[in-house]
């Protein structure tokens, strides 16, 4: 009789346990969208994350996404900063790829 008793507690502990930071599965679904998003028109991409860092449920991903449009031959690259909190994209930048330039806000 102990095991129908054991077996509810681990049950509502998965239940009622709930994460509180994105993993990693998570982060390559929202970096797929946010790509997908951004270059809806293109015929193939990918990306690679360069960098993370976390700080409790907020979290800044620097990304490099390399897109192929249908029309053009050479890939397109593009750079990112992502802010991912609570495991939802919130704000992201585009980061020049030529580092003498300088960052500055987007208009939105």
């Amino acid at each position: 009789m102990r095991y129908p008793l054991l077996f509810g507690t681990f049950l509502c502990l998965i239940v009622f346990t709930s994460p509180t930071q994105a993993s990693t599965g998570d982060l390559g679904s929202i970096v797929e969208k946010f790509v997908v998003r951004q270059f809806p028109d293109a015929a193939s991409h990918y990306w690679v994350i360069n960098q993370t860092q976390w700080d409790g449920d907020e979290m800044i991903v620097d990304v490099q996404a390399i897109v192929k449009e249908r029309r053009d031959t050479e890939p397109t690259l593009s750079r990112y900063l992502l802010l991912i909190v609570a495991g939802e994209l919130k704000a992201s930048q585009n980061v020049p790829l030529d580092p003498a330039e300088d960052c500055r806000t987007e208009d939105a």
